[in-house]
This record gives structure tokens, sequence and C-alpha cells, in this order.
């Protein structure tokens, strides 16, 4: 019998960085995520094969439930390890979805291309918490790291503000569908950002932020009841200026579309992934002949 969990992707558009020391995040889930079908089968061992977007198989191989079982500590990174690594705190968060198995065939499925950064490993950690019936923040946090705000994306089906009290995750459904939606753009940067490294160079970098977090929360706040596109544009200006000043980074406008009649927003990590265009006239001829063709409309991104 085959069993199915699916989990959304994710666009972060405030609070970036910041939303790791408690700043309140706006975040949406995207139309686009991943799924895992697993199906039982024999050998005390998992049969994985992972499929892009386009179907090609990205990730297969076999992981006996020895090696998950298992306490002895990886001496390299690589895509198996990473993958058992979360097998094993999903295990030992409930043991019995292994040790009650005689095996698992798992398949998994892409809706956007990995190389996006919508949140391939956000979704497969939602995934398998769903599978072992475990807490998927609590995984994450044994495992791979990070604010969470992908795992409330995973989860929801509409806008949420996200934030971490205490370290415990705090989701609120909010609605945020802008009457300019038909001015938004998602443009991807041709480079997938590496999240571990973003992180660890914006934690060298941050001093007191308790005064920065409290304008970013402002910001958020106008984002999310912005009526018109002015007022939501000048608070996302605002907000990779005060994010350019922390990182001591340029914003991607300014290095890379200066002369842009627009606003253009980071998401996520900075420097790659997508980016947020805010654009009277469609944008697309523009990024096109600076050799960036993957332009997606709001309509078409967002839940």
């Amino acid at each position: 019998m085959k069993k199915t969990f699916y989990s959304n992707g994710k666009l972060l558009l405030t609070a970036e960085y910041l939303v790791l020391d408690g700043a309140k995040a706006l975040a949406l889930p995207t139309k686009f995520g991943q799924n895992l079908i697993v199906e039982k089968t024999d050998n005390q061992e998992i049969k994985w094969k992972s499929h892009d977007a386009d179907e090609s198989v990205w990730f297969e191989d076999i992981i006996p439930f020895s090696a998950i079982i298992s306490n002895t500590p990886f001496e390299k990174e690589s895509v198996k390890n990473t993958l058992i690594t979360i097998l094993r705190s999903a295990y030992q968060l409930n043991p019995n979805t292994i040790i009650n198995s005689e095996g698992y065939t798992v398949s998994t499925q892409l809706d956007f291309p990995k190389k996006w950064g919508l949140g391939t490993s956000s979704t497969l950690i939602n995934n398998i918490a769903q599978w072992f019936n475990i807490n998927a923040f609590t995984l994450l946090k044994n495992s791979f790291g990070g604010s969470g705000y992908d795992i409330a994306c995973a989860q929801n089906d509409c806008p949420i503000l996200y934030h971490l009290e205490q370290g415990k995750p705090i989701v609120e459904k909010v609605k945020f569908k802008p009457a300019f939606s038909e001015n938004l753009y998602f443009v991807y940067l041709n480079q997938k950002q590496n999240s571990k490294n973003a992180i660890a160079s914006y934690k060298e970098k941050k001093n007191n932020l308790e005064d920065t977090k409290k304008i970013i929360n402002q910001l958020t706040e106008i984002v999310l009841n912005a009526k018109d596109e002015n007022t939501f544009a000048q608070a996302l200006e605002n907000h990779e200026k005060e994010l350019s000043s922390i990182l001591e980074t340029k914003t991607v406008k300014e290095s890379l579309f200066p002369d842009f009649n627009g606003t253009i927003k980071s998401l996520g990590a900075w420097g790659g992934d997508f980016v947020m265009v805010i654009s009277k006239e469609n944008p697309s001829s523009y990024f096109i002949d600076k050799g960036f063709e993957t332009i997606i409309p709001y309509s078409e991104m967002i839940l």
C-alpha cells in the first residue's frame, strides 16, 4: 500500500537572516512543492530515488536500516550522508517506523527545478516528518538547522507571519494578496544560494540587532498591510537598505540591475535563488536581455 505525502515550497519576503534572531517574517508558500511516496518492501533497507521537476533522477541509493540506527558520525558531506542524518534524527524521534518494518521503497518528486531553491530540503524534512509521524520543526532542529519558516510554509496553504519566541516557532496565517499583484514578478538569478554558508556569513557580521529587529518588524507590518504599490515598494526598498548595512553587501539591484526602473527585493539568502520585482510594465524583456530567463508572475508562483 502506497502512502503519499506533500509539502509546499517557500519564499521569504521579509526578515531574511534576522528571522533567526526572532524578527517577524512574512513568508509565502508556493504553488510548487515536493511529494514523497512510500511503499513497504523487505531486506531491512530503504531503496531511495529522488526526481527533479523534469522527472530525471538526481539521487538514487540503497540505505540499510543499520546505517539509520547507527550513531557512527560521517567523515564527509554527501547527499546520501545528509539524507541518513535526517532519517537518523527521525528514527530517534519515532523508532517504530524503522523497527516495525521489513523495508521501504521511497520516491520523491519535485514540482520545481531543484536549482531554484524553493525548498528541496525543507519539503523533504516536512514529508519525512509526516511519514514518521513526528514534529517537523523538531526534526529540522535536530538535523539540518535553520529558523523553521520554510517548514511553516511547507505546512500551510496561505501566506504566514513567522517568528521564533524563546526558540519556539510561532505561525500566524494572514491574508496577503496585494491589489497590485499583477505588477509583482519573481526572477531566478541563475544560481542556487547555499543557505548554510549565507547564515554562517550573517552570524559573523551581526552585532546588537535589537533596534534593527524593531525596524524590520515595522517594515514587515507595512508590507503586509500596504494598500498601494508605492507604500509596498518603499517598505521593501527600506528593508533592502537595512540588510545591506548589516551584511555589508550591496543590494541585488545595486550590484546586478542598477538601471532597472522598478523595485527589486532579495528573497531569503542574498546572492542567489529568486528576487521579487515590482514593475508597472512586464519586465521580462529587460531580464532576458541580461541573461535571466526565468520570470514568473505572482499569480503563478504563490498559493
